[in-house]
């Protein structure tokens, strides 16, 4: 059957990719399918619960353009569970005894939707994937075809090769400590803890490091007055892929304190979250989670830990704590994402209206061909390879150790 309606919502934190998708899918379907009508719902699944949504009109049509500009989502997002009844409830998303799957699959049959593209994490993806499978097993064999577009800064999603908006976030990144940095010469044996935004988020903080300190060789320098590079130098990098010994980092890092009178570090949000949350709730704190069951990051605030455990052993004077994350996750995309945003949207139309399902990514385990992948084969929390060539490098470069591999729980978005 020809494809009639189709319908887009984002979904999960932001991330340098999700306004520019919308406006690719906007422009593909106007290029090769015209007469297609498409609705957004508003703050994603939110949306879809309540029948809150935006007609793309002629006027966006025509301007569709103007989304890539810009970072964040303007149809919004949420952080909404299908299968949490519970914190639907507390939402006023449905009503006492009412299943929010059956919700939102009536609402798509009132809305007569055929295509659903979901923007979001491997938890959004899948999340509509169960809808189809839940809209055809319920309501009388309804065909919902649902083609998904992988949207984290993390770049951790099984089997992608490379996440949309994940180098942007890496550049901003880069960016955003370029000023930081400078905070070194605001106080005698500074410390300052660049803390990334991401619960798997090695691959970030590495490459957001990469990024930093080939801006870093563009530079130029006048030690003779103290504008050094070596101030200005990340010094130690921390993953939740890579173990460290804290004894003889700190021993290191006193000795880059003693000589330039400052130490740079940066921090996976998520590295070593579990142990210090198990060390927090020894203490008898509960700490609080999300929807999805995942520990809230902020209450265990790792980049505070590792500023206090570092900052005593090395003899700070001061220690400076500054998150990148949401400078980084609502910017617009740069040209090489916007390239492959654009990419994998033209992707998604062709397999839209084709009838084929799936997460468009370029797959690893098919020698990188860009396809709709299985949502069965689509998880959350791969892991960072710390043994990848150009992050062993980067690592004897700033002189650090390769710490032993650690086995990083897997998480949903």
């Amino acid at each position: 059957m020809a494809v009639q309606k189709v319908a887009i919502l984002t979904a999960g934190g932001l991330a340098p990719c999700l306004s520019s998708a919308i406006g690719f899918l906007i422009e593909a379907y106007d290029r090769v399918a015209k007469g297609v009508e498409i609705i957004c719902y508003k703050d994603g699944y939110k949306g879809l619960l309540l029948g809150d949504k935006y007609i793309v009109d002629a006027e966006v049509r025509a301007n569709a353009h103007v989304l890539h500009g810009y970072g964040g989502s303007p149809i919004g997002n949420s952080r909404v569970k299908l299968t949490n009844v519970e914190d639907c409830l507390k939402r006023s998303l449905i009503k006492e005894g009412q299943n929010p799957q059956d919700v939102a699959a009536e609402q798509l049959i009132r809305d007569g939707v055929d295509v659903l593209h979901t923007i979001g994490g491997d938890d959004t993806n899948t999340a509509a994937a169960d809808l189809a499978k839940y809209l055809k097993e319920n309501k009388k064999g309804y065909n919902l075809t649902v083609v998904g577009l992988p949207k984290t800064i993390d770049n951790d999603v099984y089997p992608i090769r490379q996440t949309l908006g994940a180098w942007t976030a890496a550049e901003q990144g880069a960016r955003f400590f370029e000023n930081v940095v400078a905070e070194h010469s605001a106080n005698p044996r500074m410390l300052i803890v660049h803390e990334v935004m991401g619960r798997n988020c090695g691959w970030l903080t590495a490459y957001t490091a990469r990024v930093y300190r080939s801006r870093l060789n563009r530079k130029q320098f006048l030690p003779s007055i103290g504008l050094t590079r070596e101030r200005r130098e990340v010094h130690g990098i921390f993953v939740p892929e890579m173990g460290f010994d804290i004894a003889s980092e700190a021993e290191r890092l006193r000795r880059v304190m003693d000589e330039h009178d400052c130490v740079n570090i940066f921090v996976s949000e998520g590295a070593g979250v579990e142990s210090i949350a198990a060390e927090i709730e020894s203490r008898g704190q509960t700490l609080p989670r999300d929807p999805f069951g995942h520990i809230k990051l902020d209450a265990v605030n790792v980049g505070a830990w590792f500023g206090k455990q570092f900052g005593a052993m090395i003899g700070a004077q001061k220690t400076l704590v500054q998150k990148s994350g949401y400078f980084c996750r609502s910017a617009a995309p740069n040209a090489k994402d916007l390239a492959l945003i654009r990419r994998c949207c033209e992707k998604a139309v062709e397999c839209a209206l084709a009838g084929v399902s799936g997460v468009v990514g370029e797959d690893e385990n098919a020698k990188g061909e860009l396809r709709a992948i299985e949502f069965d084969r689509v998880k959350g929390g791969k892991p960072f390879d710390i043994d990848t060539r150009w992050f062993l490098n980067l690592l004897l470069d700033i002189g650090q150790k390769v710490g032993p591999k650690v086995a990083v729980k897997r998480t949903e978005e």
